[in-house]
C-alpha cells in the first residue's frame, strides 16, 4: 500500500482489537493460517473470525486460497487458508519504535563527555537503556543464573513486546524478525545496528543471562542482532 489512502484504511482495519490480533498471528505463523486457527489465537469463533479475516483481505493486508489437496480437509473439503500479502503497511504492524531510538541518541547528545565521540556516547547510552530495562523485567532464580532456555524466554517476552517480533528458531537460539527502528536504520544501518546491538547486549546483562549473548548478525528479512549461548 502506497496511496495516503490505503494508509488510512489499512489502519483503519487494523484499529479493532481482534483483526489487529489475527493479522499480528498470521504474520507471525511459519504457514498459511486457517479461520479455525485464527479465530483460536484471538479467542473467538469461527464464524466471527471469518468476517474479520474478509475485511483485512478486503483492505488488501492479507491473501486467501484454498490450502492444496495433500492439506487437511474439513467436512471434505479443503479448509481456507490466509497468509500475509506482501504489501508494505505503512501502520504500527510491524510496531516501530522510533522514539526509543530517539530518546537514546538525545541521552547520548544531552550526556555526551570530553573527548567522546558522538558514536561513542550513543553505544554507551544504549547500553544503559538497555540493562535498566533488562534489570526492571529481571526476577530471581533458583542457583542465581539463568539457564540459556530460561534466558532466552525471559528476553523474547521482552523483545515481543518492544516490536522485535522473536522467532525460537532451536531451544537455544533466537532471531528477530523485525526490526522497531526501520526505516530509520536505512539511513544509517551500521549505526543504527551497532545502537540497536549495544541496547539488546544491554538488556541481556540487566536480565543478569549471562548464558546468553547478543551478537550482530546481519541477514535478509530480519533484526541485525540474533540470540545464542555465550560462547565461551
Amino acid at each position: 500500500m502506497t496511496s495516503d489512502s490505503s494508509a488510512l484504511e489499512a489502519a483503519a482495519i487494523l484499529s479493532d482489537d481482534l483483526r489487529r490480533g489475527m493479522y499480528a498471528f498470521i504474520r507471525s505463523a511459519k504457514a498459511p493460517v486457517t479461520r479455525d486457527e485464527a479465530a483460536a489465537s484471538v479467542g473467538i469463533s469461527r464464524k466471527l473470525a471469518a468476517f474479520h479475516l474478509d475485511k483485512l483481505v478486503d483492505a488488501g493486508l492479507l491473501r486467501a486460497h484454498y490450502a492444496s489437496p495433500g492439506a487437511a480437509r474439513r467436512v471434505g473439503r479443503a479448509p481456507k487458508v490466509y497468509e500475509p500479502s506482501g504489501v508494505d503497511v505503512r501502520v504500527s504492524i510491524p510496531q516501530r519504535e522510533h522514539g526509543l531510538l530517539a530518546s537514546i541518541l538525545l541521552d547520548a547528545v544531552r550526556r555526551q563527555g570530553a573527548g567522546e565521540s558522538g558514536e561513542a556516547a550513543a553505544l554507551r547510552a544504549a547500553g544503559e537503556r538497555g540493562r535498566a530495562l533488562g534489570a526492571a523485567e529481571s526476577r530471581p532464580v533458583r542457583g542465581g543464573r539463568l539457564g540459556a532456555e530460561r534466558a532466552l524466554t525471559c528476553a523474547a517476552e521482552i523483545l515481543q513486546r518492544h516490536g522485535f517480533e522473536p522467532d525460537r528458531e532451536a531451544p537455544t537460539r533466537l532471531r528477530l524478525r523485525n526490526c522497531p527502528f526501520d526505516p530509520m536504520a536505512e539511513n544509517d544501518p551500521d549505526l543504527v545496528c551497532r545502537v540497536n546491538h549495544a541496547f539488546l547486549s544491554g538488556m541481556v546483562a540487566g536480565l543478569g543471562a549471562s548464558s546468553i549473548e547478543a551478537t550482530l548478525a546481519p541477514h535478509s528479512g530480519h533484526c541485525c542482532v540474533e540470540f545464542g549461548p555465550r560462547a565461551e
